[in-house]
């Protein structure tokens, strides 16, 4: 079924982009559920805006009632600590998350593998970028494998590429310039002395097809991600 773009008239705004990516993620999470092994198993997580979980308003309320005594009516009541004002305080990036997470139940619930749909909040801003690239970065890092898959036609920018000049790799592990659709499968390894990623990257065209990937798995072998027929399937569920 041919990439559509979410993001413009017709589709958008009627049929908002982050209910379809959020279903999108849910589809592929449900996919990998059936052919992992057993023992892993798949989460979605979905955070949209700049907003973290808990502001400074919520840790500095005054404590409920039932918070005030471990030990009921009557119990010894804790102090609610404080810390002192911040000397400094500087801004953040608390970057979009639409991700499918897959972990090891035998090791501890151990995350070992990550796919990522890029939002236009990912794309829109330096911070933004460089927030998205670093956290992708860091999976990498840890020996985590990655699929990042961006369908955002709204905002000319290449995350792939950001990643590539972060970790200080050779240009020629970039896409061309003028890719700004794209779906990367990721796969970091050591073989005999060498720390490396292996890249399968593949430029998108709205109106073409997705490509099936490798997912690897830390300390394990790479399952597929077909995102052509995880995306089919969502927009049949969406009726798009």
């Amino acid at each position: 079924m041919p990439l559509l773009d979410h993001f413009r008239p017709p589709i958008y705004p009627t049929r908002p982009w982050e209910s379809f990516h959020t279903r999108w993620a849910t589809t592929i999470a449900d996919a990998l559920q059936q052919s992992l092994p057993r023992r892993y198993f798949t989460d979605v997580f979905i955070h949209l805006g700049s907003r973290i979980e808990a502001d400074v308003a919520e840790f500095e309320r005054p404590p409920e009632p039932e918070d005030e005594s471990p030990n009921g009516p009557g119990g010894v009541a804790l102090q609610t600590w404080a810390p002192p004002a911040p000397p400094l305080t500087m801004p953040g990036t608390f970057p979009d998350e639409i991700e499918v997470q897959v972990r090891d139940m035998i090791d501890d619930a151990r995350l070992v593998a990550v796919i990522e749909l890029v939002s236009p909040g990912n794309k829109d801003r330096d911070d933004a970028r460089g927030g998205f690239a670093g956290k992708c970065a860091a999976y990498l890092q840890k020996g985590i494998g990655l699929i990042a898959a961006d369908i955002v036609t709204t905002r000319h920018a290449n995350l792939h590429n950001e990643l590539i000049r972060l970790l200080e790799a050779d240009d020629k592990y970039l896409l061309a310039d003028d890719v700004y659709l794209y779906a990367v499968a990721y796969r970091p390894a050591r073989r005999g002395a060498e720390n490396l990623i292996d890249l399968w990257p593949v430029p998108l065209t709205v109106g073409g097809r997705l490509p099936l990937l490798p997912l690897a798995l830390r300390g394990a072998p790479a399952v597929p991600v077909d995102l052509e027929k995880t995306y089919t399937d969502a927009r049949e569920r969406s009726r798009l």
